[in-house]
């Protein structure tokens, strides 16, 4: 290349075309053309430059090591140009990478013409002073956008979309394809299904994943959008400040109304126009870049219509088979950010949260699987016990007696309630009563522990079943003698005591109990325990060996939760109560973080050391009377004042959060035909049947055929019942969900059968004590019902079972009366049946 030829090369192709040609010429003179071998650096980073470079053809490489760049040089490039011009230091490494050409001139030769022509160093300083305006403006923009933006910058995806379903694979090729263009996109589902995570997917699956992605509440925009859109000769907006970025507008369904058509706008044209002040002219549009992504709980109209991509986001209640899957997810997350030992959910768990239909979605789940890693021990599984979900109607009809009367917490946080009363009473006065049995009179009317048990304890008991549940399991004497009995064998031999078979308790417990309930009361009935003292002591003993044992062995009160008989009558007739005990779900998961109340634990604020809930049920979980024995221990050692003793609806959990069991509803049957067996000489009499009951062959035959022949009319009814339904194509309730209709008669037909026995024998209680130690008790005052008085009383309990249970079936079927009028039927057939036997009633 000549000179002549050289010269237009330096004009057009380098740097150095800005120079005059007065410049460039005796520049062309000193250039000499070199060329440097391939794979060989000539320039280091940080060393004084030798010359100028100016590339001529070939390949090199620049390597900026600070700000870790590699550049490919092109033509022209002219090297070490500024580094001459301000004598510093080369600022990159350069190697060539194949043999190069390059236009040369040495240091000296290069700074002797920069003293000759003082307009180079004038021409440079006024490019480098322009280039250092346009940084500082690019740099103050920066700053004002990273200022801008900053509250609204979304980081990253938190996860993908986590299933197997086909609702899950359809989402993923949604957010997939929405990925590979820039069309506005609404993301539309109920809440907490993390559809802002969705979006961020999309965003970080495009091109433009470098680019700026920020999420804008429009519950929060100002009204005139200047946020948004920015001020006219003012303050620009997010808009302009997230440049080809993506927008998130969150809540689109909240945004002003002023600013709805203006949205519109935007997505339809991508064009918008600043906010200009009162009685200023409109500003010109200006063209946004920015990618819309809405999100949406509710249709938007003028929105949807201008936006063809529309993602519905499928609520979590209908991807059940997707639960396990993104509880795994979540028990790996979590257990990795806490350095948790990862448990195993087990099955019970797991169909518990599936058969439940995640109001708040994706975000529920996340919070039950993050609270029942921190209620769990290290090294256990996730059970059905501490896996809770929200309550679907927490406050109402509820009126929490704890706050409404203070002296009755502070009674029962006390120590009185209820270890003072079992320690010190209940403890010698039941070890007295079964004493009493075994060497007293054998009958009732000479026996005053008789006496009590069958007059004064059992209409007592079941009159109190409306009113406090179970409360009664708070006071037994076989649980005392069972935490004894468990106090003393860890003490004469310390060990760890064995937790609790869940699996098999839940599948077989139930029917276990049912078994021990029927054949005590065979035994009640064939070897006539209502008056053989020695045998209801045997009764007695039999019972609270079988705590004592369970006691021994397993942690807690296993024989309480699962196997005990009386436990097992007192947790079906609970649901029936008027009382609670429940727990403030909000309290429980923003405020606790040890579950004293449900693990035991030391004392914390107002909280009380305690062994934790006898029965492992958390009070916050709890949608059944029958797992709670209200001994008031998770109210002892709350420190957050959730626990909560409620006054309710009688029976309320029977049609709201009610799980049917077919061994209760066995056992609840067992109970109906027992008021039956208990009448069978009443039976007898009315029916006119020669039954030889002092044969005992005979007499177990028909025990057995009334102990369960009377359910037969429960199940017919049903059948009627399935029939009329069938016929007018509507879908009934399964039998055991209808049968609980049944539990208010149920418990009004033994209370009637006892009432004989408490109206009559109950109130000789101080004559029979008397009778008991061989002491006259002549002139010891009696108190006894007339008959018409029992028998009216006995009528009243009847028609008050049947009304309560016509009521209650209404409202576990939620079905018009005519659909039900055949079990309504049978309840009334059954009620006239008890009172037939029972008052003598025609």
């Amino acid at each position: 290349m000549s000179e002549l030829e050289l010269l237009p090369f330096l004009k057009t192709k380098t740097a150095l075309g800005i120079l005059s040609e007065t410049v460039l010429q005796p520049l062309t003179a000193l250039l000499s053309k070199i060329t440097i071998a391939a794979n060989e650096t000539f320039i280091a980073e940080g060393t004084q430059p030798t010359g100028l470079y100016i590339l001529a053809s070939g390949k090199a490489i620049s390597k900026n090591n600070q700000e870790n760049q590699e550049v490919s040089l092109l033509s022209g490039c002219a090297l070490n140009l500024y580094s001459l011009l301000l004598d510093r230091n080369t600022q990159y490494t350069v190697t060539t990478l194949e043999s190069t050409e390059f236009w040369y001139v040495s240091k000296e030769d290069f700074q002797q013409l920069v003293k000759q022509y003082p307009q180079i160093n004038k021409v440079y300083s006024q490019q480098l002073a322009q280039q250092v305006q346009s940084l500082t403006e690019q740099l103050e923009f920066e700053q004002e956008r990273q200022t801008i933006v900053r509250p609204y910058l979304v980081s990253k995806a938190k996860r993908g979309v986590i299933g197997k379903s086909r609702y899950a694979q359809r989402l993923r090729a949604q957010i997939k394809a929405a990925a590979t263009n820039r069309k506005p996109v609404i993301l539309f589902g109920e809440q907490g299904l993390e559809k802002d995570n969705l979006a961020a997917l999309i965003h970080f699956g495009s091109n433009a994943r470098r680019e700026l992605i920020i999420k804008v509440d429009c519950a929060t925009l100002q009204v005139s959008g200047a946020d948004l859109f920015g001020r006219d000769k003012g303050k620009f907006g997010l808009l302009e400040a997230v440049g080809k970025g993506t927008v998130i507008l969150n809540n689109i369904q909240q945004l002003p109304k002023e600013l709805i058509s203006a949205i519109a706008d935007l997505i339809e044209t991508n064009q918008y126009r600043p906010i200009t002040r009162e009685g200023e002219a409109l500003a010109e549009p200006k063209t946004s870049q920015a990618r819309i992504i809405i999100i949406s709980e509710q249709k938007v109209l003028a929105i949807d219509s201008v936006v063809e991509t529309i993602i519905k986001v499928p609520p979590l209640r209908v991807r059940k088979t997707d639960i396990e899957e993104q509880i795994k997810y979540l028990i790996n997350l979590i257990s990795k950010e806490k350095s948790l030992t990862k448990p195993i959910v087990t099955p019970e768990a797991l169909r518990k949260l599936q058969a439940y239909d995640f109001p708040n979605n994706l975000r529920e789940l996340e919070t039950i699987v993050e609270r029942a890693l921190t209620q769990l021990e290290s090294c256990k599984d996730i059970t059905e016990e501490i896996v809770w979900q929200s309550q679907s109607k927490k406050k109402k009809y509820r009126l929490n007696l704890l706050n409404k009367y203070p002296d009755l917490r502070r009674f029962l946080r006390s120590d009185w309630y209820p270890d003072r009363i079992n320690y010190w009473f209940t403890f010698p006065f039941f070890a007295f009563i079964v004493a009493v049995l075994f060497i007293a009179p054998q009958n009732r009317q000479e026996n005053f522990a008789l006496n009590f048990f069958w007059a004064w304890w059992w209409p007592l008991v079941l009159i109190g079943f409306p009113f406090v549940g179970r409360i009664w399991c708070a006071f037994c004497p076989f649980m005392i003698y069972g935490e004894i009995t468990q106090k003393l064998s860890l003490w004469l031999f310390p060990r760890q005591l064995k937790k609790w078979p869940r699996q098999t308790a839940e599948k077989y417990g139930g029917w276990l109990l049912f078994g021990s309930f029927a054949l005590i009361l065979l035994w009640e009935e064939l070897w006539n325990l209502e008056n053989t003292a020695y045998l209801s002591a045997w009764l007695l003993l039999l019972i609270t060996a079988g705590a004592m044992i369970c006691s021994a062995i397993f942690e807690r009160r296993f024989w309480c939760r699962y196997l005990c008989p009386i436990g097992g009558m007192n947790g079906m007739f609970a649901k029936l109560s008027i009382t609670e005990l429940r727990a403030q779900q909000g309290t429980c998961s923003a405020e606790c973080t040890t579950y004293q109340c449900y693990k035991g634990g030391a004392a914390k604020g107002e909280g009380l050391e305690t062994a934790g809930c006898p029965l492992y049920s958390h009070p916050a979980q709890l949608e059944d009377n029958k797992d709670c024995v209200l001994c008031m221990t998770c109210l002892k050692a709350c420190p957050h004042r959730s626990v909560e003793f409620n006054l309710r609806p009688p029976g309320i959990e029977l049609w709201t959060s009610h799980v049917p069991k077919s061994y209760e509803v066995a056992l609840l049957f067992l109970l109906l035909n027992v008021v039956f067996l208990h009448r069978l000489p009443e039976i007898a009499t009315r029916f006119n049947l020669d039954w030889h009951l002092d044969i005992f062959t005979e007499h177990s035959i028909i025990a057995i055929a009334v102990l369960f022949l009377p359910v037969i009319l429960p199940i017919i009814g049903h059948q009627v019942v399935k029939l009329l339904a069938k016929l007018n194509q509507q879908k009934s309730k399964t039998f055991i969900e209808l049968a609980y209709g049944y539990l208010p008669l149920v418990l009004a037909g033994n209370l009637a059968h006892y009432l004989t026995l408490g109206l009559n024998e109950g109130g000789r209680i101080l004559p029979v004590t008397l009778a008991t130690f061989g002491i006259s008790s002549i002139n010891l005052p009696v108190l006894v019902a007339h008959p018409a008085v029992i028998a009216f009383l006995q009528g009243t309990t009847l028609i008050v079972g049947v009304l309560w249970s016509i009521l209650l079936t209404q409202k576990i079927a939620r079905k018009p009366i005519k659909f039900l009028l055949p079990q309504h039927l049978v309840t009334i057939a059954l009620a006239i049946m008890m009172g037939q036997i029972i008052i003598g009633i025609a």
